[in-house]
């Protein structure tokens, strides 16, 4: 249902969502109520008593506007949404954050806006700077630095720098990780309302900390210049420059500042000075300057004066508040610091007890050993008493062995001398033999010469005997038979016969010569066999020698 609707139908309360830095919550408003009423309630429901600080700011027609405290809420241009969004925001910034913020509340507020604002590029800060304030932050949130449970990667799911200083550098998350990591280790000891102030203490000294810019123009024509406004007072910039003011004005030096539609003024305390004209682009802008230089310029009179009584006990109490916490983390750094020498202690005494369980270990280990080598000496000094044993009989064997080696070579001389003279008769023989082959052969070629000489005397005689059978019968020659009555034959004959039986003793001489011949033969293949058993016995007892030598 639209806000229009309900101021008709005037219901009695409307639903009004208020968002923080870091949370959500939701209320029923009055329709009466104004600003004033809304704000109050939020405030109780944070326990937040340095209300000045802050305000709701909500957002119409792309435009941030502030809540006033003395309208109602619904006679505000607020938007026409169902709840009603506004952003718990603070709108004016403390000169010294050390100083002004008494609250733990309060400075956790400032410290996340702040935060924020650097994260999102709203407030410049070198790379340097970002990662120191982003040490603070990490220790704000985790607390003391602890590498075993704070390991490489803990803080890839926190945003804690800039992008435009992750674009600037050409570093890995795990880089930037061990930057901060370094810084926050040496945090150790530091609360986290401790932390949040370091870290707020740092990033009010930034150029461009607590100012709300604003384009303005020297005439109606051009928008060349930014107006901003912070705790000290109007500052005019270059439209490419926020850093460095080109005009400021202090508050203790303005007299008056005025608008009227888009027209805004500014004039010095000192009448002789110039007074300073500027446009901004339309009515609502000029309200908006207004309302935060009205604010922050009773908030710097405000600090310039005697606190009032709420001052005063606020600050006495956030001095007592400072004092008990400082306390109780002296007690509870006291304690730490006792429960990690006992831890270490425990360490210790886990250490010397593992100590000396390693130790029990290895003596028991070693007289394991000493056992498995005292067993292992009495195995091996009997296995030596064996072997000497063993050595012993081997001794005796050898001594044996040696023995009838020695029998051996005596019995190996024998027979070598008795083979030696064997030797000898068998050369003896073979010249013998050598001889009479040479003898025999010599008398075969004496015998075949004979031979040959009667064979020769043969062939003469019986061709002289033709030649004389020829010429005294020549019908011989015609008619070879002749008539057995015949005397000269039967004389013939008797010749012949002669002559045959001549034959048969050269046959039966060629006969025993050639029998001779073979049993020399035969006798020869005999000896040469016999040599060679002679020769095989004695390269066998030439062998056995040499072994029997070896073995002695």
């Amino acid at each position: 249902m639209s806000i229009r609707g309900l101021k008709k139908k005037q219901p009695k309360t409307f639903k009004v969502k208020i968002v923080t830095v870091d949370a959500e919550m939701e209320f029923s408003c009055e329709m009466k109520w104004k600003g004033k009423d809304l704000f109050d309630l939020v405030c109780r429901a944070l326990g937040l008593r340095e209300t000045w600080f802050f305000g709701l700011q909500y957002t119409v027609k792309g435009m941030c506007t502030w809540l006033k405290m003395d309208k109602k809420v619904l006679d505000q241009e607020i938007p026409k949404e169902d709840p009603v969004s506004f952003h718990f925001l603070a709108k004016f910034y403390p000169e010294k954050v050390e100083e002004e913020l008494l609250q733990e509340i309060t400075q956790h507020l400032f410290f996340l806006q702040v935060k924020k604002q650097i994260l999102d590029e709203e407030i410049y800060c070198s790379p340097e700077a970002t990662v120191l304030l982003a040490s603070y932050a990490v220790q704000a949130k985790y607390g003391d630095y602890d590498p075993n449970f704070h390991e490489p990667g803990f803080l890839a799911h926190d945003e804690l720098l800039p992008k435009r200083v992750l674009r600037q550098y050409q570093l890995t998350a795990e880089m930037w990780e061990e930057k901060i990591t370094a810084w926050y280790a040496e945090h150790r000891g530091i609360a986290r309302d401790e932390a949040e102030m370091n870290y707020l203490k740092i990033a009010q000294d930034l150029e461009m900390y607590g100012v709300n810019y604003f384009p303005i123009a020297q005439n109606k024509n051009h928008t060349d210049l930014l107006l901003g406004v912070d705790a000290k007072g109007i500052h005019i910039y270059s439209i490419n420059n926020r850093f460095s003011p080109n005009k400021s004005f202090e508050w203790s030096a303005i007299r008056n500042i005025s608008y009227s539609e888009k027209e805004l003024t500014i004039k010095p305390l000192d009448k002789k000075a110039e007074v300073f004209k500027f446009f901004s682009s339309q009515l609502k802008v000029n309200k908006l300057i207004l309302q935060l230089c009205i604010g922050n310029h009773d908030l710097f009179m405000r600090r310039r004066k005697v606190d009032s009584i709420e001052i005063q006990q606020m600050k006495a109490q956030a001095r007592e508040e400072k004092a008990r916490k400082k306390m109780e983390n002296q007690r509870l750094a006291r304690e730490k610091q006792l429960r990690e020498e006992a831890e270490r202690a425990k360490e210790e005494l886990e250490r010397r007890l593992f100590q000396l369980e390693d130790e029990a270990r290895q003596a028991n280990e070693a007289l394991l050993r000493s056992q498995e080598a005292a067993e292992l000496l009495a195995e091996k000094a009997q296995i030596a008493e064996e072997e000497a044993k063993l050595l012993a009989q081997n001794a005796a064997e050898a001594e044996q062995e040696r023995q009838r080696l020695e029998i051996t070579a005596l019995k190996t001389k024998e027979e070598k001398r008795l083979m030696e003279q064997k030797m000898r008769e068998a050369e003896l023989i073979a010249v013998k033999l050598v001889k009479e082959s040479d003898r025999r052969a010599k008398e075969a070629e004496h015998l075949k010469q004979d031979l040959h000489e009667a064979r020769e005397a043969e062939r003469k005689a019986k061709q002289k005997l033709l030649d004389i059978t020829r010429l005294n019968y020549p019908h011989m020659v015609k008619y070879p038979q002749y008539s057995p009555t015949d005397t000269r034959d039967a004389n013939f004959d008797k010749g012949s016969i002669k002559l045959d039986l001549k034959d048969i003793d050269l046959k039966r001489l060629s006969f025993e010569i050639e029998r001779e011949r073979l049993d020399y033969l035969e006798k020869s293949r005999k000896f040469e066999d016999r040599l060679k058993e002679l020769k095989s016995e004695i390269h066998a007892l030439k062998l056995e020698e040499k072994q029997s030598g070896l073995y002695s």
